[in-house]
């Protein structure tokens, strides 16, 4: 997980699961999670296996340039038989998977992303609905004027059940961390 959303979103996913395989759909928060909730969608495990979007963030919908609410995860996929076999995987094993992609507009922009996919139960039923995010690794001028009209994906990372996201590692002593921030006790030196 290079993105610090994509961590963010895993930490609380991993921290509302608790020993449980995955969450409740109730269980989300939006306000816990208002960092990210731009980046954040939900994709419900449908019949048809087309996985519409159920919610959609606002960054999302600008880098795509379109309201996803209704709309086929599998859309804009190079190998939509990969992403369907994936989405699968994280709703059947109940294991989170980070996928590594390159996303190109018409006009010839190419953007790095990480895509996010977290088992989600809803109303008690597995196979149901995935959380996920998609990040940008970075911002560029032209996000919501020239959508991504094309994914690839670069790798699939699964993520165990032991990892945690917060790999910033330890603290020096007398260090706090107050969400993204760390506070170090200390101060001037007298001379």
């Amino acid at each position: 997980m290079k993105n610090a959303a994509t961590r963010d979103l895993y930490g609380y996913w991993d921290q509302l699961r608790g020993q449980r395989p995955a969450p409740e759909r109730v269980d989300i928060d939006p306000a816990a999670i208002r960092r990210v909730l731009g980046d954040t969608f939900i994709v419900e495990i449908d019949k048809n296996r087309s996985f519409p979007f159920r919610l959609a963030g606002t960054r999302m919908c600008a880098l795509l340039g379109q309201e996803l609410r209704g709309a086929s995860l599998l859309e804009r996929w190079t190998d939509r038989v990969a992403l369907a076999e994936l989405v699968t995987a994280v709703s059947s094993d109940l294991t989170a998977r980070v996928i590594t992609l390159t996303g190109s507009t018409l006009q010839g922009h190419r953007l790095d992303l990480e895509l996010l996919l977290l088992p989600l139960h809803h109303r008690g039923k597995a196979n149901s609905r995935i959380l996920g995010s998609l990040t940008p690794s970075e911002t560029p001028y032209w996000i919501g004027l020239h959508p991504i009209a094309r994914f690839d994906i670069v790798s699939v990372e699964e993520v165990s059940a032991g990892v945690r996201a917060s790999s910033r590692g330890t603290l020096p002593a007398g260090a706090r961390r107050y969400g993204h921030l760390t506070l170090v006790e200390g101060g001037k030196a007298s001379a």
